[in-house]
């Protein structure tokens, strides 16, 4: 993932919060503000045979501190147009192999329950349920309701 990518990333990011099931924001942020957040050596994109970005893959740390180096929060987004095409689960494997070659041993995230689709994608990328979080924000977009957020992760199983 490169700056010239910003436009259609954050595209695809606004498309997932419009969905209502994607994300908490309430819009997607300006490039400087994403590109600040997530750690470079392991954000992806996936194009199609005219560079078209179909999705994306980024993390951020969890903490500062030490201990916790081996862990990263995930976000992974597809574009609605080629969902379902396995463009997610390539994302994913390229993430995988990113951050078990740099040491990093979980990957976490957290989904909306009505998000079926995500939920199945991380089961098949070897991420499991770690457990719910029940009432965890409101969501500013559907009028304040309180949300659940499932909590999954995946631990590498070679460090």
């Amino acid at each position: 993932m490169r700056a010239g990518d910003a436009k259609a990333v954050l595209a695809i990011f606004q498309a997932g919060i419009d969905s209502g099931n994607a994300s908490f924001e309430p819009a997607a942020p300006q490039w400087e503000a994403f590109d600040a957040a997530k750690l470079s050596d392991h954000r992806f994109v996936a194009v199609d045979d005219t560079d078209t970005v179909l999705g994306w893959v980024a993390v951020s740390p969890v903490s500062a501190r030490a201990v916790y180096a081996g862990v990263v929060e995930h976000s992974v987004y597809v574009d609605p147009a080629t969902q379902g095409l396995g463009v997610g689960r390539a994302l994913l494997r390229a993430l995988i192999a990113s951050t078990e070659s740099a040491g990093i041993w979980t990957i976490q995230s957290g989904v909306f329950p009505e998000n079926t689709a995500s939920l199945n994608l991380h089961t098949t990328c070897g991420f499991r349920v770690v457990g719910i979080r029940e009432r965890i924000g409101r969501h500013a977009a559907q009028g304040n309701r309180w949300r659940d957020v499932v909590f999954i992760e995946r631990r590498s199983p070679h460090l």
